[in-house]
């Protein structure tokens, strides 16, 4: 299986916005560990970090045909990008949103507009729900 995983904008500030809660998680402690957990199966990744929107809807538009699964952390972009919600829509991927808890952003299910087209979202802390997603995204297949 395929799967494309699109970190959203500012991710890449993630280490400054946990060490303010007592953690120091990082794109690069979410990714490791995600790539260590499809080793040896027949799951392939690609992750892509992008703060501009046009960025994020030719990622999707390019790899509507190779992607099986998406997974998707919106960040900001939950609110108010409906370019990209129409960039999913065309594509037809499979999609799981993904939202942080625990003080990292104030998103629920209810003030994201992907709420409605994604398969399902999962909430939680960034170092565990990417796995949650990987798990849940190969289980609709």
């Amino acid at each position: 299986m395929n799967i494309l995983i699109l970190h959203g904008p500012n991710l890449n500030l993630l280490g400054t916005m946990s060490a303010q809660g007592g953690k120091r998680i990082t794109l690069d402690k979410i990714n490791t560990p995600l790539r260590r957990h499809v080793r040896n199966t027949d799951h392939t990744l690609k992750i892509i970090q992008t703060h501009k929107a046009f960025q994020a809807i030719n990622i999707i538009q390019r790899n509507r045909n190779w992607a099986d699964g998406f997974l998707f952390a919106p960040m900001a972009w939950a609110r108010y990008e409906y370019s990209i919600l129409d960039a999913i829509k065309a594509s037809d991927i499979s999609t799981i949103q993904l939202l942080f808890s625990n003080g990292f952003d104030d998103l629920d299910e209810t003030s994201s507009i992907f709420s409605d087209i994604c398969h399902s979202t999962i909430i939680g802390p960034p170092d565990q729900i990417y796995i949650d997603g990987i798990d849940a995204i190969t289980n609709l297949s």
